[in-house]
C-alpha cells in the first residue's frame, strides 16, 4: 500500500498502553473518523446527540453503543480539520481501561469503514499534512522512549527546532549558490560567472565546521539518548561484581572470593543526576584459561572500544604501580578517545587510605561497604559534562541525521576541492547538489516511500 493511497483510509488505533487500566484512549483519524463516532455515541438517556451544535475540542460525555448494546460510559473529544496532530478529523474516545472494551470499540470503528493503524502512522500523517517536519516527528518517537530527564530534554530540544534551524541556514546558503552555478551553465556558451568562487570557498569551509560540530556531538548525543557505556575493569577478585552490586544498589552480579567468577559481560542501566549510564561488568583483565574465559575477555575488549569511560578497579591491597601503567596503556591502545577512572577497592581492609605513589584524581572506594559509592557516580557524570554534555544545547543523537550530514559532509569537502583545483563547473554544481539533498534529508524532503516507512515503523502503534 502506497502512502498516498493509504491516507484516504481512515484510521483507528489504541493509543494509551496496552492492558488494563483505569483508563484507555482510542483514537480515530480521517475523512470518516466524525461520522463513524455519530453513529456510536450517545447521549446517557440512550438519545441521539445533535451533532451540528457540537464545538470542536471540547470533551462530551456520554454511551458508547453498538447495535443497541451500550459499550461503555465515555468522554469523547471531535478534533476539526486541520487543527489536529494528524491534519485530518481526528476523534479520540476515552474509556474505562478494559482490554475487553478497548478490542469492542476498535471492532465497532472497524465495522463502520475505519482499519486499524499501522505503527507510526498517526505521525506519518501528520509529517505528510506539513504538521511536523521530519526531525520533529522523529523527536516525537524519541521522547516517547525517553527514561531521563537528560533524554527527554534532548528530544525535547529537537522537537522544538534543536539543530534544524542551523540545517536550514546551511542548506539555504548553498542552494543560493548552487542556483548561480546552474544558471552559469545555462549560459555556458557566454563564459559569464555568477557566483564568486571565492566567496563560495569561504561558505564552504563555514559549513564544513559547522557540521564537524554537530557530527562532533553524535557521540555525546547518542549516549544520552541510549545510555552511557561505562565498563568496569580490573583483575580477578578486584570486587568488581561487587562494585557493580553497589552501584545498582542491588545483587545484579554473582559474588565470589573465587578469582574470575565473571566469566562473560553483565549489563545494566544505572541513572545518575538524569543522565542514564550503561554499567558492563566485564570478566577482566588476566589470560585466558578455557575457550570460554577466552571469549568472556574478547567481549570485555570490544566493550573497551565502544566505551565512554572505563573504571579501572583494582585491589588496594595488592597495589602494583607497574602493573597499573601497564594496565592503563592497554586500555588507552585499545581507545585513545576513552575516560579513564582509577579507583582503588577493600580501602575497608587498610587503614592508610593513600600515600604519595596515588595522585588526586584515584578514587578510593569500599564497594562491600558501599563506601565513597556516590563520589564515584558524581565522577561519571563530571565526565560527561566534559566530554561536551551541556543540558540545553543542541547535540546530534539520531543514527539517520548523523550519516546524512556524513554524507553532505562528503560532497562537500569534494566541491571545495573541485574549487581549489579549478575543475568544471558541472562537477561543483553536481556535488553542491547532492550535499543539498542530504541536508535536506534531514529535515524533511523525502521522497523515497520505503525511507519514510522504516522511519515510522519504530513508532508505537497509536503514535
Amino acid at each position: 500500500m502506497s502512502l498516498t493511497t493509504s491516507l484516504e483510509d481512515t484510521i483507528v488505533a489504541i493509543s494509551s498502553p496496552y492492558g488494563m487500566g483505569g483508563v484507555a484512549v482510542i483514537r480515530c483519524s480521517g475523512k470518516k473518523a466524525l461520522d463513524i463516532l455519530k453513529q456510536l455515541f450517545f447521549k446517557r438517556n440512550k438519545l441521539p446527540f445533535d451533532f451540528n451544535k457540537w464545538q470542536a475540542r471540547r470533551m462530551y460525555y456520554g454511551l458508547l453503543m453498538d447495535e443497541g448494546q451500550i459499550i461503555d460510559e465515555v468522554m469523547v473529544c471531535w478534533f476539526a480539520f486541520p487543527h489536529s496532530y494528524t491534519g485530518e478529523d481526528v476523534v479520540e474516545v476515552y474509556c474505562h481501561g478494559s482490554v475487553y472494551v478497548q478490542q469492542r470499540i476498535l471492532q465497532a470503528f472497524v465495522q463502520r469503514g475505519s482499519r486499524i493503524a499501522e505503527a507510526g502512522e498517526f505521525t506519518i500523517r501528520a509529517y505528510l499534512n506539513g504538521k511536523l517536519t521530519l526531525s520533529e516527528a522523529e523527536a516525537i518517537g524519541d521522547l516517547i522512549h525517553s527514561e531521563t530527564e537528560s533524554a527527554h530534554r534532548l528530544a525535547m530540544n529537537q522537537l522544538r527546532g534543536g539543530y534544524q534551524q542551523l540545517i536550514n541556514q546551511l542548506r539555504e546558503q548553498l542552494l543560493q549558490f548552487a542556483s548561480l552555478l546552474e544558471l552559469e551553465l545555462d549560459f555556458s556558451e557566454e563564459d559569464v560567472e555568477f557566483a564568486n568562487r571565492q566567496q563560495l570557498i569561504e561558505i564552504l569551509n563555514e559549513s564544513l565546521k559547522k557540521m564537524s560540530e554537530l557530527m562532533i556531538s553524535f557521540k555525546m548525543g547518542n549516549a544520552i539518548k541510549t545510555g552511557v557505556p561505562v565498563v568496569i575493569l580490573g583483575k580477578p577478585n578486584a570486587g568488581k561484581s561487587t562494585l557493580l552490586n553497589a552501584l545498582l544498589n542491588e545483587e545484579k552480579a554473582i559474588v565470589s572470593d573465587i578469582p574470575g567468577t565473571t566469566r562473560d559481560l553483565i549489563e545494566d542501566k544505572l541513572i545518575i543526576q538524569g543522565i542514564l549510564f550503561r554499567i558492563i561488568d566485564t570478566a577482566g583483565l588476566r589470560e585466558a584459561k578455557d575457550v570460554i574465559e577466552k571469549i568472556g575477555i574478547e567481549r570485555a575488549r570490544q566493550s573497551i572500544e565502544k566505551a565512554m569511560i572505563v573504571i579501572l578497579l583494582q585491589d588496594i591491597t595488592e597495589y602494583d604501580i607497574q602493573e597499573t601503567q601497564n594496565h592503563l596503556k592497554l586500555i588507552q591502545s585499545i581507545n585513545p578517545d576513552v575516560a579513564i577512572v582509577q579507583v582503588y577497592n577493600k580501602i575497608d581492609k587498610i587503614k592508610q587510605q593513600q600515600d604519595s605513589n596515588f595522585n588526586d584524581e584515584v578514587i578510593f572506594i569500599s564497594a562491600k561497604e558501599k563506601y565513597n559509592i556516590e563520589v564515584l557516580k558524581n565522577k561519571l557524570v563530571d565526565i560527561v559534562v566534559q566530554k561536551g554534555y551541556q543540558p540545553h544545547q543542541p547535540m546530534v543523537s539520531n543514527v539517520r541525521h548523523f550519516n546524512e550530514l556524513q554524507n553532505a559532509k562528503q560532497f562537500l569537502e569534494k566541491a571545495l576541492e573541485s574549487l581549489k583545483n579549478k575543475v568544471t563547473t558541472e562537477l561543483v554544481a553536481e556535488d553542491l547538489r547532492f550535499a543539498i539533498m542530504h541536508l535536506s534529508n534531514i529535515t524533511g524532503n523525502i521522497s523515497s516511500e520505503d525511507v519514510l516507512k522504516n522511519i515510522f515503523s519504530k513508532f508505537c502503534i497509536g503514535k
